[in-house]
């Protein structure tokens, strides 16, 4: 495939300050050799995983060791001053078919859309630096990629890790995204500011089982920033797209999500755990609503301090 804007970057480590200082893993040592078992190589599949990345030492290498079948793993880094280039390189030196490039943030979605464009294998799986595949999605992949013509992609279900409990149960998980494409079969909508998707051009199936698992455990106050981010972008996006704010929205969609993620996603099956997952959610809609509102107010009436007039 032919290369995209930073082409002349493809297959160069980039390098933080820090390359890999007071790194420490459970798996410290030699690294695992890619598509092994018992000394034995294990076909590869005609898959690119993609992963965009940017300070995420402490997540990357699981999910790297979860796509040990795919021929091809395309890493494009936005600027990482952790261990991020050490711990990479030292999968490429061990033998993994890692492509590691960098490119300045374009957004998310412009992001997973040039590391898309760097992909050549027939296939490619989009996958976050905190993800991995579980062991029936793995199974499941050369079944995936069998697919007769007229099925263009994938949707593949995704299971968080809570604090407090762990994996949720297979019964317990999020809403299918589509992360599995044939090449030259889909673009992402450069438009979504998050909660980027692959717009497909064709059918689209549901893989039968095997799951996502997101590892990214984050206590109370970090999610709540993390919250607060997404729910900015996303109120942004709805604003600019001319999205007009509606009283019955703000007041009705935070319990609506709660519910959904509570009962329809089965995270009551997860105790206390689950209900603060599902009111995280909940915080996130109403962030959002309570966004779109207020900068359509400050258009309608700026703030003005008229103390002196009461």
């Amino acid at each position: 495939m032919q290369g995209g804007p930073a082409a002349a970057h493809r297959n160069q480590t980039p390098r933080g300050p820090n390359e890999l200082n007071n790194f420490q893993d459970e798996s410290e040592g030699a690294l695992p050799l890619p598509a092994t078992r018992d000394g034995h190589m294990i076909p590869k599949l005609p898959l690119s995983a993609f992963i965009i990345c940017l300070n995420e030492e402490a997540y990357l290498g699981k999910c790297i060791e979860s796509l040990e079948r795919c021929a091809e793993i395309v890493i494009v880094d936005s600027g990482s001053t952790d261990g991020t280039a050490a711990l990479v390189q030292s999968y490429i030196d061990a033998g993994w078919p890692i492509r590691f490039m960098y490119e300045p943030w374009r957004g998310y979605a412009g992001q997973k859309q040039f590391a898309l464009e760097q992909c050549s294998q027939p296939w490619c799986f989009n996958i976050d630096a905190d993800e991995r595949l579980d062991k029936a999605l793995r199974e499941l992949l050369p079944e995936l990629l069998a697919a007769s013509d007229e099925i263009v992609g994938w949707r593949v279900a995704r299971r968080p890790y809570l604090i407090g409990y762990g994996y949720t149960p297979e019964n317990v998980r999020e809403r299918r995204n589509l992360r599995l494409i044939r090449r030259g079969k889909g673009r992402y909508d450069l438009s979504q500011k998050v909660h980027e998707g692959i717009v497909p051009e064709g059918n689209v199936g549901n893989a039968r089982t095997g799951s996502l698992l997101h590892f990214r455990p984050l206590v109370m106050d970090e999610q709540i920033l993390k919250e607060n981010k997404y729910s900015t972008l996303k109120a942004d996006q709805q604003v600019e797209s001319g999205k007009r704010p509606r009283f019955y929205k703000l007041i009705f969609t935070p319990p609506i999500y709660f519910l959904r993620l509570y009962f329809r996603n089965g995270l009551w099956r997860c105790g206390l755990s689950g209900f603060i997952e599902a009111m995280t959610g909940a915080v996130y809609a109403f962030l959002t609503a309570a966004k779109i509102y207020q900068r359509h107010a400050l258009k309608a009436r700026p703030n003005v301090d008229d103390a002196l007039s009461h």
